[in-house]
């Protein structure tokens, strides 16, 4: 067998390797960033020196062919390819970056405990809906990762029994999710969509609010009727003592709150007016609330000793650069597979060259009976793998237009579908740390819910494209 047969079954087989890794990760005990970055590294090493031997092609964006044959033209078009991916991941890098620092920036300064002591009931079930609908919509501004943690802290503070805390804690998951999933900067995939230009942000919320609102629902309705939502909240610690959180707001909370969750708002209409990529907006925003922190005072006393505790530079050591890393790894990795020429297509009754992701897509569409079906399956696998790279591979499988109904659903079945399992998704993963939320326990008592609520959702699409 030859080596250009060989090298691309070896890049294929070294990613799903890399990927099995990423998804075993609690398995392994090895952080998925880990196997991430290397895979990245393998793979453009093997993809490079398997291009300058001879033995494989690689592609561009456009479309353009590149073998080494050409000489010094093809070297340049190979390192141009890379820089291109290189330029696209770091849009979202930058973007999340700011959009994290701006969030710990308003915890720093304890904003949001001006959200928990809006809270007033004692009533169980009511507590649910209070808590599902805040991280509905609170996850789709500060995303669901953050919004999840956010309030199952805000949990540890009205439920002290762990048994119960638990079933909240795992509605937040769905809800979360389901929140997320209609905002462009609420979950790592929409942001991909948007910043990819295959969502407009009008389009988004137009199309994807209202399955995800079903999803968010049906569960929520089904769960509100079980017992362990009856009655009033207990008050009583395992020591059998009364409890009582004093929450202690700073003179800047209400500032930094305010300022910070408006300029991460602001950062989609600073791109419908100015056209410019959203990372720039977000740029924006983050020098904004940045001065605002330098300025306010957040106590009476406020000394120079004191201001490194509410500085920017304490909420960028508190981003999780792990989870940076690994966005770079792993999208670096999808990004090998988009550059490899496997094969040919037919595109407009022409045979054209196509990289390895549009040829498994074109396979794919000969074997489903439509893309539904594979956006279904999509969804069911984010549950079991990393949701970014499946969207990553799917933005450069397929090729429809801007808001098209495809990438409203892709948003939707990416974004809702991980929290079918407690790994599926940074919110479960968030939740199933902070509370110690057993995998099966989840399986046995949310997993149906959360599917029915999936489902659900892409009913309420049918019934959409039907009424349209």
């Amino acid at each position: 067998m030859e080596w250009s047969m060989i090298i691309p079954w070896l890049i294929v087989i070294l990613f799903v390797i890399g990927y099995i890794a990423i998804a075993t990760e609690h398995n392994l005990k090895v952080d998925k960033t880990v196997p991430a970055l290397v895979m990245a590294a393998v793979l453009w090493t093997l993809l490079s020196m398997a291009f300058k031997a001879g033995w494989i092609n690689v592609i561009d964006a456009e479309g353009h062919i590149y073998t080494y044959l050409d000489g010094e033209s093809a070297e340049e078009g190979f390192k141009n390819i890379l820089l291109h991916h290189l330029a696209k991941i770091s849009e979202i890098l930058i973007f999340l970056v700011g959009a994290m620092t701006i969030v710990e920036l308003i915890d720093l300064h304890r904003g949001f405990e001006i959200i928990k002591l809006k809270i007033h009931t004692d009533s169980r079930r009511k507590l649910l809906w209070i808590i599902g609908i805040l991280a509905f919509f609170l996850s789709a501004v500060i995303d669901n990762l953050t919004a999840t943690i956010v309030l199952i802290t805000l949990l540890r503070k009205l439920i002290y029994d762990n048994k119960s805390r638990i079933w909240y804690a795992s509605m937040i998951v769905i809800a979360a999710n389901a929140g997320g999933a209609w905002s462009p900067i609420g979950d790592v995939t929409t942001t991909m969509l948007w910043i990819a230009h295959k969502t407009s942000v009008l389009g988004l919320i137009e199309h994807v609010i209202a399955p995800s609102l079903i999803n968010f629902f049906i569960p929520m309705f089904i769960v509100s009727r079980f017992s362990v939502f009856n009655g009033k909240l207990n008050h009583i610690d395992e020591n059998g003592e009364k409890k009582i959180e004093r929450l202690e707001l700073l003179l800047s909370s209400k500032t930094m709150l305010i300022v910070g969750l408006t300029s991460i708002v602001m950062v989609p209409v600073f791109k419908v007016i100015t056209h410019l990529p959203p990372y720039m907006g977000m740029m924006l925003a983050l020098g904004i609330v940045w001065l605002v922190s330098e300025l306010v005072h957040p106590e009476e006393d406020f000394s120079a000793e004191r201001k490194h505790l509410y500085s920017a530079h304490k909420a960028l050591s508190r981003i999780e650069m792990s989870s940076i890393l690994f966005f770079l790894g792993i999208l670096l990795a999808v990004a090998t597979l988009e550059s490899l020429v496997w094969g040919k297509i037919p595109v407009d009754g022409q045979m054209v060259d196509a990289n390895s992701l549009q040829y498994l897509a074109y396979k794919l569409s000969q074997i489903l009976p439509n893309e539904e079906v594979l956006i279904i399956l999509l969804g069911m696998l984010s549950a079991i793998i990393d949701n970014v790279p499946l969207v990553a591979a799917t933005m450069s499988m397929f090729s429809w237009p801007e808001d098209h109904v495809f990438w409203h659903q892709i948003a939707y079945s990416a974004g809702t579908g991980g929290s079918m399992l407690i790994i599926g998704s940074a919110a479960g993963v968030a939740a199933m740390g902070m509370e110690k939320i057993e995998f099966f326990w989840y399986l046995k008592r949310i997993s149906w819910l959360a599917f029915l609520g999936f489902i659900s959702g892409f009913v309420t699409f049918w019934l959409e494209s039907m009424l349209a």
